[in-house]
């Protein structure tokens, strides 16, 4: 059984690794438009036109590093021994290419939001791993189960919770790096990110109601067998 503590740590890291996977993958995302159309939004913008190809990568392996930091979010949820080694790969890899794409485009265009804020989460989280494997509170995190029937509980839902609300404010607190000639590039899917949003806020609230619920059921037994004693 876990104590209070582990349980606490344990729900830190998923929430963090639940951002930094989304904050990733709306990173590689973001970039595509600029990647694939330099030239199209004007201002410092244009500067990035001859290294086309080295944005185009950036998205390529964002986006990937993105994905893996999704699958160590599963693991992680699911407490798989390996979910350790998959959050550390995910997290330093998408810290180095996010580290060269701020220094590129700062040299290139003289700014590198949001990528910096994007990094700041990476390594953010990535610190937090390393803590807990190095002091022994990682161990205590990871049973090596297997369950079949675990579901992602109240630290899955509120990992969901907070994407799907980052997903549903991202135009507004966005909007000062994205708007360019009036338009707001952050708004620009939308639909999109409203759908998603709702539909992970939904998701969210519902896991924690049913790890709620099992929690309950669960500590029934146990107070009733304290009465009859």
């Amino acid at each position: 059984m876990k104590d209070t503590s582990t349980r606490i740590f344990h729900t830190v890291a998923i929430v963090l690794m639940g951002l930094a996977a989304a904050f990733t993958l709306l990173a590689g995302a973001g970039t595509t438009c600029v990647a694939l159309n330099p030239t199209g939004f004007g201002g410092s913008f244009s500067g990035i036109a001859p290294y086309q190809w080295l944005y185009l990568s950036f998205v390529v392996v964002t986006l990937a590093f993105g994905v893996m930091g999704g699958r160590a979010l599963s693991l992680l949820l699911r407490e798989r021994t390996n979910a350790f080694r998959y959050a550390i790969i995910a997290l330093a890899g998408s810290s180095l290419v996010e580290l060269i794409h701020l220094l590129v485009s700062r040299s290139l265009r003289g700014s590198s939001m949001p990528v910096d804020m994007v990094l700041a989460v990476n390594i953010l989280t990535l610190a937090l791993f390393l803590l807990l494997r190095y002091t022994g509170i990682w161990k205590r995190m990871s049973t090596g189960r297997h369950p079949q029937s675990n579901p992602a509980g109240t630290a899955g839902g509120i990992a969901a919770i907070t994407v799907g609300s980052i997903c549903l404010t991202i135009q507004y607190w966005m909007a000062p790096t994205h708007t360019i000639g009036g338009v707001n590039y952050a708004d620009i899917w939308h639909t999109q990110f409203q759908a998603l949003g709702w539909l992970l806020v939904v998701g969210g609230v519902l896991s924690v109601l049913w790890g709620m619920a099992l929690f309950v059921r669960k500590s029934q037994p146990t107070k009733a067998a304290g009465v009859s004693g």
